[in-house]
């Protein structure tokens, strides 16, 4: 499971009959530095299941590959994320040293 914030959400403008009814939500997972409160660029985008109602700015815990499909087997899930919860509040505190943005 990673953390992950939730930057937006994705429409579609056509139906289809594979796609699952539910939110689809786009989100940016946080490594250690962005954890930590150092590091707040954009590295990287998925599109996040969301059957729980996350929001733009809330912080969830996602899953990803086989395990994000599972629940929904044997249907084809086209996304690349699933939520599995949505996080009140996070503790982060590193054992080792986290490093600022790059410059």
């Amino acid at each position: 499971m990673r953390v992950a914030r939730v930057i937006g959400k994705l429409t579609l403008n056509r139906k289809m009959d594979e796609v699952l009814p539910a939110g689809y939500l786009l989100v940016q997972p946080l490594g250690r530095a962005a954890l930590a409160g150092k590091d707040q660029r954009l590295d990287e985008l998925l599109v996040m299941y969301d059957d729980l109602g996350a929001r733009a700015g809330d912080r969830v815990g996602l899953v990803e590959g086989r395990e994000a499909s599972v629940p929904f087997h044997p249907a084809k899930a086209p996304y690349d994320a699933y939520n599995a919860c949505i996080l009140e509040a996070l503790s982060f505190e590193p054992v080792l040293p986290v490093a600022g943005p790059a410059k």
